[in-house]
């Protein structure tokens, strides 16, 4: 089987540069060679979707009766202030309310959907830990595994998630016949709650194979006392503990690494194309190198970004290291700058570019990283309309691949973190309403046109001004025939601003990326840009003005570590 990423039948972007390439001249063939990246999946964009919380497309496996006495199913918040919600139960989403959603979520502009871990998790709430409360963070009692980071047994597929006839390789081959690929979120670092239970629960802190044997059992016990030397059930587990009362997972057990290679080499074959690793820096680099190790020996350049929630380039930037594993992360220290700077109306873009790193930076390559403003561990961002349109007109132009969090596109729970709303139900009814946010229409604009543009999705990014309200940069991608540089203009402020780009200016004929129009460029370019706007205009040829280019080459060779 070919790599999913080297083998994509979605070309749309790179059938586009060619054609422009080829109507403009093609590259001489001595010419530099200007991109921020090579790798294939930076063409993607990405529609992060809670499964359990986007659509209930199949009431069929809701399983409302599950549990029992710890029942699973709509388990609302305790302690919510009256006219909010949250809610702890399983609400119904799956896989046929994603896909019957596939092209709402393509029409945005959208590549792939990244999916919550899949694999099943147990059937009736926690009863351990603290209880849950509204606001509350870790903890969990009176919980569920709806979010699917709770696993018991890492082959087999949740049973709230299929439907008849659309198991996970179904649900796969189905979206990418929508032409989105499925990203799955995994987990190696623990498994489900497995300790401070009143009394022992069947599934609770136990691990089972492919067969359904039991191959590790936690037995409701504090870390302390697990025994993994004279009982073997125990040697899945650490004994110092982790996040929560979460089952920690032994790092230096071979069967350990065993098991979740075995597990999740199945999802690829089922047609995973990429994984987003959680609690990545809970485990160590040692661990993660043998896994990456394993997984692209049989998929060479299978594309995985990792969560480290911290947000000090220096400490994440170790796991994107070839010796660690060469994986991408999610950009959080590029997070907190874009939550300060698109919440707040008297910010300053130039916050945002000391978070680029884009030269001597700590990243091996910092195009690669997967760039967000929110998401499900953390508050939603807390900005107005305009706020959102602003950071998805920079989302979708700067360097990395972007991410947005189901219902991002409607300001959805805005603000609200995890038991105060985060995770909330989003809903068909939501979906169809859509189009009626102003949020919605501007976020898909930019997506599309980043969709098309391989500038905008590998290109070098050089700044020419981030300063207040203005943000202007080149996105240049120039290599193999294939010539497109982009001018991005972006204005957050409340009214139209004459932006003026005279410096490094490249001559010549361009055009409006939106409406397609032609602009001839000489020594200096002045456009209106509407508030809250971006203009971006394109050069479809190799560039030849020689103090840019020879700034580009010396970007070229300081931009990977």
């Amino acid at each position: 089987m070919s790599s999913p990423r080297t083998s994509r039948p979605r070309m749309k972007a790179l059938a586009f540069s060619i054609l422009c390439a080829a109507s403009t001249g093609a590259l001489a063939a001595d010419a530099d060679e200007f991109y921020g990246t090579t790798e294939p999946f930076a063409s993607e964009s990405i529609y992060f979707v809670m499964t359990d919380r986007f659509v209930n497309g199949d009431p069929s496996n809701d399983h409302c009766d599950q549990g029992g006495t710890y029942r699973t199913f709509d388990i609302p918040t305790p302690g919510a202030p009256e006219g909010e919600s949250d809610n702890i139960g399983y609400l119904g989403g799956d896989f046929k309310g994603i896909l019957e959603n596939a092209g709402y979520i393509r029409d945005m502009g959208f590549t792939s959907v990244w999916v919550t871990p899949i694999v099943d998790n147990p059937d009736e709430a926690f009863t351990g830990g603290d209880p849950a409360k509204w606001g509350g963070m870790f903890t969990d009692r009176g919980k569920t595994g709806f979010h699917g980071y709770w696993g018991i047994n890492f082959y087999k597929l949740d049973e709230h998630l299929p439907s008849k006839g659309l198991d996970f390789a179904g649900f796969t081959h189905a979206m990418k016949e929508q032409k989105l690929d499925v990203v799955l979120d995994i987990v190696g670092n623990h498994g489900s709650p497995a300790y401070s239970m009143p009394k022992m629960r069947p599934q609770y802190g136990k691990v089972y194979d492919r067969d359904g044997k039991l191959v590790a059992d936690h037995q409701n016990l504090d870390p302390a006392k697990l025994d993994p030397v004279h009982k073997r059930l125990h040697a899945f587990y650490n004994t110092s503990g982790g996040l929560a009362q979460l089952s920690d997972f032994n790092q230096d057990n071979p069967a350990v690494l065993e098991y979740l290679v075995g597990a999740y080499e199945q999802w690829i074959d089922q047609g995973a194309a990429a994984f987003r690793v959680d609690t990545i820096a809970w485990m160590p680099h040692s661990f993660w190198k043998k896994f990456a190790d394993r997984i692209r020996a049989k998929r060479p350049g299978f594309f995985m970004f990792g969560e480290a929630f911290n947000y000090d380039a220096a400490l994440i930037a170790g796991h994107t290291l070839e010796r660690n594993g060469h994986y991408s992360v999610l950009d959080f220290p590029l997070r907190g700058k874009m939550a300060a700077t698109f919440e707040k109306k008297d910010s300053d873009f130039a916050e945002l570019a000391t978070a680029l790193y884009l030269e001597d930076g700590p990243y091996t390559n910092p195009y690669d990283l997967v760039t967000f403003y929110d998401n499900h561990d953390m508050a939603r961002m807390n900005a107005t309309d305009e706020g959102f349109i602003d950071a998805n007109n920079w989302l979708f132009t700067a360097r990395g691949i972007p991410a947005v969090y189901y219902g991002s596109e409607t300001g959805f729970m805005r603000g609200r973190a995890e038991h105060m709303g985060n995770r909330n139900y989003y809903g068909q009814d939501r979906v169809d309403a859509a189009g009626k946010s102003p949020i919605y229409p501007a976020l898909k604009r930019i997506a599309t046109l980043r969709r098309e543009s391989p500038a905008l999705q590998r290109g070098l990014q050089f700044n020419l001004r981030m300063k207040g309200d203005e943000a202007i940069f080149y996105r240049v991608y120039q290599r193999e025939g294939i010539a497109q540089t982009a001018l991005v203009l972006l204005n957050k402020s409340d009214a139209a601003r004459s932006m003026t780009v005279s410096e490094y200016l490249q001559p010549g004929a361009w055009r409006d990326g939106f409406n397609g129009k032609k602009l001839k460029v000489g020594k200096q370019l002045r456009t209106e840009v509407p508030a809250h706007g971006v203009r971006v205009l394109f050069f479809d040829q190799a560039l030849t003005r020689k103090d840019l280019r020879a700034r580009l080459a010396d970007s070229m060779s300081r931009k990977d570590r």
